[in-house]
């Protein structure tokens, strides 16, 4: 349904150039089917009112063969009304070929890099790492079908205090298990899952460092601490479906020498100074409040360092767009990182960040204070566990992921439509069991036919809400926004329980129930297109 040729060549018609035209779906039904405001773009550049280049470009428009009406509505927007042959031919497209109605081209084979979830190796992933993963996984999906080569990467924290932290920890409870003391560092993890790791070292390698100082045998209760940790963490983001094209290791950008070719190639633009004995990156330039140091005076790097290093890896592996998942407490540092990019000598448009909020645990509206496993907060795997992958996703991508999340686990159980995910799944299976039933009766569909037997008001609004999922589409991956599906989905759903509990499929006079058939499939298409790119499965029956 592109609307948006015809208004260019009415645009045109006046003279004009054609802007990118937007398009919006009017929130009062009545105003029409599609609105938009490129008449209020235009008017300054053609120095006329907006209303009066409007009123022209719907005259244009008025004699083309999709409109029923055209017209100028408040300062300047124009709406459109489809008419009803239009929208069976439109429906008749997406029976034949969804996956090309469905996705728009966008990409033309860009490649992009979502790097999402890179929790520190440290402990295990809590409820905020699992909805980074959500957003991340979807977002990836999305791009891809708008045809961008995405690659997936989990950039790993393997450098520095914390994963120290972490191996000093676990030396202390190996010395505890084995009846001995050491004491465990002020700052250091205390989760039971730091014990755990103590107990499968002492199975694996017996009593060997008994005897040991932390400092003689630092190395390996690091290494094992991050070897092990990462191996949960990414067993448990398989299990919630989400899967890494790469995995960065921070170690690696000092051990293969990135780091240090990077910090060359500032200093050779200047973009790095020595003062007092340390290294610096002229942030300032870029509007940052102060210079930040890089290297310290004794000698050891700084976590931007790597942070620097890392980007300037990223753009030589050849991707030509950036695109980074942080948690929302990460929000100061966006514009350092950007100052980053730029003293490298690219536009900080290569780079977006997209920020997600923290989520509050329910059970039955009352917060879930403790973890029984973890000991400080709730894990991932325990949701997933007790409500599913599935449906703790779908939560996840039902609000924008900056803003905060509530997820209550008795509500995420419910079978009804209080659970948006069993809403949506169950829209689904309904439909798959009106196609069992179809072929138990010998009802066979065949090509999309008469649809214009579909005259009632619901099944009028189903088909326009189906014909506008790839405006739906094309507006989540130009802003990123992968949320935007859920929202559709939950709406179509909104829409197919109340017009199958109020119409009959089959049962009636074949050519109807054919029809009705057609606009079923249609509605299943488009759910299970939707659940693919939210990484959620579209169930047969429930």
């Amino acid at each position: 349904m592109d609307v948006r040729e015809y208004i260019r060549k009415a645009v045109q018609a006046l003279g004009a150039e054609a802007p990118f035209v937007e398009l919006e779906v009017p929130k009062v039904a009545e105003h029409g089917d599609l609105s938009t405001p490129v008449a209020m773009t235009l008017a300054r550049g053609l120095g006329r009112p907006p209303r009066a280049v409007a009123e022209e470009i719907a005259a244009v428009l008025s004699g083309e063969e999709p409109f029923e009406r055209v017209e100028v509505a408040g300062p300047g927007f124009i709406n459109f009304t489809f008419k009803r042959e239009f929208l069976y031919g439109e429906l008749g497209r997406l029976l034949k070929d969804p996956s090309r109605y469905l996705r728009k081209e966008m990409g033309k084979g860009q490649r992009l890099q979502v790097e999402f979830v890179s929790a520190n190796p440290t402990g295990p992933l809590h409820l905020g790492h699992g909805r980074g993963a959500a957003v991340g996984a979807a977002l990836s999906n999305l791009l891809q079908r708008a045809g961008y080569d995405v690659e997936r990467e989990f950039y790993v924290n393997d450098a520095g205090r914390q994963v120290r932290l972490l191996g000093e920890s676990i030396f202390s409870r190996y010395k505890e298990v084995l009846g001995l003391s050491w004491p465990f560092p002020q700052e250091g993890y205390r989760g039971e899952y730091v014990r755990g790791l103590a107990e499968t070292l002492i199975r694996t390698e017996g009593e060997r460092f008994k005897d040991s100082e932390f400092d003689e045998v630092a190395g390996e209760f690091i290494r094992f601490g991050v070897e092990q940790m990462l191996k949960e963490i990414e067993d448990d983001l398989r299990g919630f479906g989400v899967v890494f094209d790469r995995w960065q290791s921070e170690r690696a950008l000092y051990e293969e020498g990135l780091v240090q070719r990077c910090l060359d190639e500032l200093r050779g633009k200047g973009k790095v100074y020595e003062k007092e004995g340390a290294l610096w990156f002229r942030s300032t330039e870029y509007g940052d409040d102060k210079d930040r140091v890089v290297i310290k005076s004794d000698g050891s790097p700084t976590y931007f360092a790597s942070d620097i290093a890392y980007h300037w890896y990223k753009i030589h592996r050849g991707f030509q767009g950036l695109i980074n998942i942080w948690g929302a407490d990460h929000h100061g540092y966006i514009p350092r990182i950007k100052a980053v990019i730029r003293a490298l000598g690219y536009p900080e448009e290569r780079l977006r960040v997209l920020l997600v909020q923290m989520v509050t645990l329910l059970r039955g509206g009352v917060p879930v204070q403790m973890s029984k496993r973890a000991g400080e907060f709730v894990t991932l795997r325990e949701v997933v566990e007790e409500v599913g992958a599935d449906t703790t996703k779908f939560i996840f991508l039902t609000r924008r992921p900056d803003s905060h999340l509530e997820f209550d686990i008795e509500v995420a159980k419910k079978e009804s439509a209080e659970n948006p995910v069993y809403y949506v799944q169950y829209a689904h299976a309904r439909i798959q069991s009106i196609f069992a039933k179809a072929e138990e009766q010998g009802l066979e569909l065949g090509e999309a036919a008469g649809l214009d037997r579909l005259k009632e008001e619901e099944e009028i609004g189903l088909i326009k809400k189906l014909l506008l999922y790839p405006l739906m589409f094309e507006g989540a991956v130009r802003e990123m926004e992968p949320h935007r599906v859920t929202f559709y989905l939950q709406e179509l759903a909104g829409l197919f329980h109340p017009y199958y509990n109020r119409h009959r499929v089959l049962g009636e006079e074949p050519g109807l129930s054919r029809a009705r058939l057609s606009l079923c499939r249609a509605v299943m298409a488009v759910l299970g297109e939707g659940l693919s790119i939210l990484g959620v499965t579209a169930p047969k029956r429930m």
